[in-house]
């Protein structure tokens, strides 16, 4: 712990723990939504600060464009989960996860296919930069 706040890793930990068990609850084969807000639930329900369909703004040289992005879940203002319910994970999820670590200034993303049979495989970390030591 840092602060009294965990670690990105022990975070990181703890969100795939909650997945878990919405997957072992659910099974696979529902909609995305769905997923994610049980996902949010649990970790709630475990005393973390998460935040759903958080809109961020675009701004591309200074201008802000009329559309924005929506992050799936930001967990405690630090790792972005983008939740995907797909029958496989391809580099266009990473790459989106990618530009919104990079869009919103996190550093930690989660990846997260809760339509693999065993959600293990369906788990991708991103990491955009540099954690300083003990984050």
């Amino acid at each position: 712990m840092v602060n009294g706040r965990l670690k990105h890793d022990e975070l990181s930990e703890l969100i795939i723990k909650a997945a878990i068990e919405v997957h072992r609850e659910l099974g696979p084969g529902l909609l995305e939504s769905i997923y994610e807000m049980c996902l949010a639930h649990e970790l709630r329900e475990q005393g973390v600060v998460v935040m759903q369909q958080l809109t961020v703004p675009i701004i591309y040289k200074g201008i802000h464009m009329p559309n924005s992005l929506r992050l799936d879940l930001l967990v405690d203002d630090r790792i972005i989960v983008e939740v995907k319910a797909v029958e496989e994970l391809h580099p266009v999820h990473q790459a989106q996860l990618l530009t919104y670590l990079k869009l919103t200034d996190k550093r930690v993303g989660l990846l997260l296919n809760f339509n693999s049979p065993v959600l293990v495989k369906g788990i991708k970390r991103m990491m955009n930069g540099y954690l300083p030591e003990g984050e």
